[in-house]
């Protein structure tokens, strides 16, 4: 129980970082989708390159992050060289990226549909190359738990970020979306300068057979990665070649934008992400392991569920977060939110196959759930447009997510309380219906007043379910 509090603890401080920093960036959505209209497409153009950025970083990181949380719990391994070899290595091939982008940048960024523009992408590959450098000071402040480093710097990057954006758009009256891409590698750059004490543990030197150690142990989890970004990005990559039409940047931008809203899933899984995966290898040889894992699943579910008939709840409030001219978007709000539930249990799941250091199983659950996704793409954007995005992402998250709950149970079954928790999904189904409706059929201050009392409903369902069990427990 002592350590549950402790990961409670520790996701509130991370929880706190990434939603508030979340929040704090929500701030941009406004400013830019009321500065750019949606029919310039150009929140469509930073829709698209922050897809390809969120993807090269997995391929920069190549799994390192969760190498170096299984080499440095190993007690054979000492910590700070397993840090200095990773860093080594991770800066390296990061800075490697960046020559070759900078040599090839012409073909590239032409490739890329950007050939007017070569500025988009040589910022965006400095901007990646360091933030692939700076995941694993990040790691090791998340291993050594320094839990208010990390957040300081996570947030002086937001709000340094937020002012640039405020000054550069309100105060000069600017509208180009290259300066976008300028502020986010100023502010990046900066905050390196924050590493300089970790910078200093790779005086323990570079170990080449622990390296190779490692490579072997994290190249399943970059394919594993790879799929899983791809989940996140290929629709988002893939919608200007697919979707043929002279408005696809502006389709692509109200779908970007809209799916914003629907990020306090991706907020509360990368919160708990954060503090899940150091506690769950720092806790791995423990009897209880396996029911604590268990009751993490049910609580981060309960959770999720909740936060996602919060933003159903009051949509039409939320929506304000973006420019009128993205509403038409808004529809793809809950089932953006339903894939994002999917992916943060496929992460919890995910966890029985790292723990026995076989990570081929990740590599083809989420080599599936990915293939599934393209395919709904590539068959049905063309006709659907960003609708097809949106269902691409329940369809490739839930076959990852089944896939890892059935086979797992069979190498490292868990006992997940699967009675409680599909009361909850039941419950959760049958209030977002009854939300839909309200706010469909009634005017919106009757609307929101039925749906603080739907939400009314299930905080109480979750406060007598749980003190329920433990006046039981006693």
């Amino acid at each position: 129980m002592a350590s549950l509090k402790s990961l409670a603890k520790e996701t509130v401080i991370y929880g706190l970082s990434s939603i508030v920093g979340r929040f704090l960036n929500y701030l941009l959505v406004p400013l830019y989708t009321w500065k750019i209209s949606a029919e310039s497409g150009g929140y469509g153009v930073v829709t698209n390159v922050y897809a390809y950025v969120a993807l090269l970083l997995v391929l920069l990181t190549y799994g390192m992050e969760t190498t170096f949380f299984r080499f440095a719990n190993k007690e054979e391994e000492n910590p700070n060289r397993v840090f200095s070899t990773v860093m080594t290595s991770v800066g390296t091939t990061s800075l490697l990226f960046f020559l070759i982008v900078v040599a090839f940048i012409g073909p590239i960024s032409g490739a890329m549909g950007y050939g007017n523009h070569p500025e988009y992408i040589w910022t965006m590959a400095a901007v990646v190359a360091l933030d692939a450098f700076q995941s694993i000071p990040f790691a090791y402040l998340r291993y050594s738990k320094r839990p208010l480093k990390f957040v300081a710097l996570k947030l002086s990057f937001i709000v340094l970020n937020i002012a640039l954006n405020l000054v550069y758009f309100l105060v000069i009256g600017g509208n180009d979306v290259r300066w976008i891409f300028y502020i986010n590698l100023i502010c990046t750059a900066l905050i390196t300068l924050g590493f300089l004490p970790e910078l200093r543990l790779l005086r323990f030197g570079f170990d080449a057979p622990l390296l190779r150690r490692m490579l072997s142990y994290a190249w399943p989890i970059l394919v594993l990665g790879i799929a899983g970004i791809l989940n996140q990005t290929a629709d988002k990559i893939l919608f200007p070649y697919l979707y043929h039409s002279p408005d696809a940047k502006a389709q692509l931008g109200i779908y970007g934008s809209a799916s914003k809203i629907a990020m306090i899933m991706a907020m509360i899984t990368q919160a708990f992400r954060y503090a899940y995966e150091p506690f769950v290898f720092g806790h791995s040889r423990e009897k209880d392991s396996k029911e604590m894992y268990a009751k993490a699943m049910k609580y981060f579910l309960v959770f999720t569920l909740l936060a996602f008939l919060v933003v159903v709840a009051y949509l039409d409030l939320l929506k304000y977060l973006i420019g009128p001219s993205y509403w038409s978007g808004l529809r793809v709000v809950p089932i953006v939110m339903a894939a994002e539930i999917m992916m943060g249990i496929y992460f919890n799941l995910s966890f029985w196959y790292k723990l026995i250091d076989r990570t081929i199983w990740g590599a083809w659950f989420s080599g599936a759930g990915c293939a599934v996704l393209l395919l709904v793409n590539i068959l049905f954007v063309p006709r659907y447009g960003y609708m097809a995005c949106a269902w691409g992402g329940v369809a490739g998250y839930g076959t990852a997510m089944l896939l890892s709950y059935f086979v797992g149970q069979r190498h490292y079954p868990i006992a997940y309380p699967m009675g409680e928790m599909l009361a909850y999904v039941a419950l959760t189904a049958l209030l977002f219906t009854g939300m839909t409706l309200a706010r469909t059929h009634l005017p919106l201050a009757a609307s929101l007043a039925a749906n603080t009392l739907m939400l009314t409903i299930f905080a109480a369902y979750i406060l007598m379910r749980e003190r329920h069990r433990l006046v039981r427990r006693k």
